[in-house]
């Protein structure tokens, strides 16, 4: 299998792929365009960015296909052995699991744009980048010569993106035998001493907690923009993250979400690249591969991200205190929590996990997933008289699965975490991973136990915490189940035209602060007039966590 790609006008953002296929022995070849990618579970249909396609033979000439899905194509060989795909593919997105072009560089995500033969994913693949003279080549591929590269199977080929450029920056790091690449792109002054002291210092203890590194080689590629961003993407050995502004990038709150998404997408390398739910082990690019195991994939990486920048001493206790207190906060502000688990959740990723989708319909596998990660991680230092922890939970997952190349099941998650805790944990996983039922009562026994406490206060916009809406402008964006703003018939997507009879003309929460107040609402039914009354209950708070003696085991 053989790749190429090129450009012609990059202004137009089209990139130019030619797919060469040899060692063809049927008379019809079907290939398919992914319609996912790893690391976003829900189907994205990048077919939609395709502008022209042809088939052709050695001699050139056009061989007949046809569309047969909306992301697979049959074509007639007329007997030859070997013949090339010619495409297009639109390229004008930029984030970190996206495919762009322009005149300052050429970034991939191989599994955007690049077809596949379903029954051949394990043959090598050959890259060939025509690029201009003066670019280099971020990546973790294998180079076989100038611009040109190799991958053992499609799987690594498709988990390898790269970003060439002129203006690429480059640094290296070497810690506990393994060799770290930063590349950056994008206008920014790094401070790179500082960058690799704390990169070292949470990669060290990473490796110490799993026993190795899955890989040889690590690259980090960061496009730095000149607006604010941020997203990050693991691969097996990279990962791509967009942040900015550029201008601000050694800010301490800009450089913080370096550090947070770095570690979080690092620890990826293990959980989800190496330790794989047996749902997507392997992954099934053509279609959703639902599992209920979200919230172990991305829930237990969203606490170890934060975790080890503190136990590094990367991250101070009040900034890790302060990032597990939004986790608590999402969690307790959604009323979901009621309605849907986070297992259920997890398996409705594809649905709408990356949308806001129904009022109090789903949990969040980071925020709700990060909470049970921290939960199991103290009932296990509980029972176990503070000698293990999550952490041997994770290595033995990691022995078990990610060294054997097997994927786990739930059950298998669940296991190891009995063998490690001594516990059974049946009851937790009916309450909590897929029941309603509220774990308020255990998560401020296990924060207590590790010496945190949890404050609760009632919002400071009268209006959450009073009646239980919240809005944006004078629209209603959130109603918290069963408050007085519910009851009274307050719903998302109302529109607030008047507050007591008045328009509105200033801010809306300056004339929300009162005990009694008559609101007229505008929706698709109508206009109506809807009755407040506030009682001594409250609704919306905001959670405030403070240590008052954190057990030494817990900082690790």
């Amino acid at each position: 299998m053989k790749y190429t790609f090129s450009y012609s006008k990059p202004h137009q953002h089209f990139i130019d792929i030619e797919y060469t296929i040899d060692n063809i022995s049927t008379e019809t070849i079907e290939v398919q365009l992914p319609a996912w990618r790893p690391g976003r579970y829900e189907l994205e249909n990048f077919a939609k960015n395709i502008q022209q396609w042809q088939a052709f033979d050695t001699n050139n000439s056009e061989l007949n296909f046809k569309k047969i899905t909306k992301d697979k194509w049959s074509i007639d060989t007329n007997g030859n052995t070997e013949i090339t795909i010619k495409y297009n593919y639109y390229s004008n997105e930029l984030n970190a699991g996206s495919t762009y072009l322009d005149e300052n560089q050429l970034y991939v995500n191989p599994v955007n744009c690049c077809l596949y033969i379903e029954d051949r994913q394990d043959e090598k693949c050959e890259i060939s980048l025509n690029i201009p003279n003066n670019y280099e080549v971020a990546t973790g591929l294998k180079a076989s010569g100038e611009n040109n590269f190799i991958a053992k199977d499609f799987h690594t080929f498709v988990d390898s993106p790269f970003i060439a450029s002129a203006t690429l920056k480059h640094e290296t790091f070497e810690t506990k035998a393994v060799k770290f690449h930063l590349w950056i792109q994008g206008e920014c002054e790094p401070d790179w001493d500082k960058i690799k002291t704390d990169f070292i210092a949470y990669t060290n203890l990473q490796i110490d907690v799993f026993g190795n590194f899955p890989v040889n080689e690590y690259h980090y590629l960061f496009h730095v923009l000149p607006y604010k961003a941020y997203h990050g993407v693991e691969h097996q050995n990279s990962t791509v993250v967009s942040i900015g502004p550029g201008k601000d990038l050694m800010t301490k709150k800009l450089y913080d979400e370096v550090l947070g998404v770095s570690c979080h997408e690092l620890f990826h390398t293990w959980n989800v690249k190496a330790i794989r739910p047996i749902e997507m082990h392997p992954y099934n690019y053509a279609k959703e591969n639902h599992s209920p195991l979200g919230y172990v994939a991305e829930g237990v990486t969203t606490y170890y991200g934060d975790l080890m920048l503190y136990r590094s001493g990367v991250f101070t206790e009040a900034e890790f205190l302060k990032l597990l207190a939004q986790q608590v906060q999402r969690h307790l502000d959604n009323s979901a929590r009621f309605n849907y688990s986070v297992a259920e959740s997890s398996w409705d990723t594809w649905l709408d996990g990356y949308v806001p989708g129904v009022p109090n319909r789903k949990l969040s596998i980071y925020s709700d997933g990060c909470l049970l990660a921290f939960m199991v991680d103290v009932l296990t230092l509980k029972n176990t008289n503070n000698i293990k922890r999550l952490d041997d939970v994770m290595k033995l997952m990691y022995e078990r699965f990610g060294k054997t190349g097997k994927g786990y099941s739930e059950n298998d998650y669940k296991t190891c975490i009995e063998d490690v805790s001594g516990l059974d944990f049946t009851a937790f996983f009916n309450n909590y991973v897929w029941g309603h039922n509220s774990y308020e009562e255990l998560l401020l026994d296990c924060l207590k136990y590790v010496g945190i406490e949890l404050i609760r206060n009632p919002s400071s916009n009268h209006h959450e915490a009073k009646f239980g809406f919240k809005v944006l402008g004078n629209k209603i964006t959130s109603v918290y189940q069963n408050s007085i703003a519910d009851n009274a018939g307050i719903a998302v997507g109302d529109i607030i035209e008047k507050v007591n009879g008045r328009e509105i003309a200033s801010k809306l929460s300056h004339l929300l602060h009162e005990d009694f107040i008559v609101l007229t609402v505008k929706n698709f039914g109508g206009t109506k007039d809807i009755t407040l009354q506030a009682t001594e209950e409250y609704f919306y708070s905001n959670y405030v966590l403070t240590a008052y003696k954190v057990l030494e085991e817990f900082k690790g």
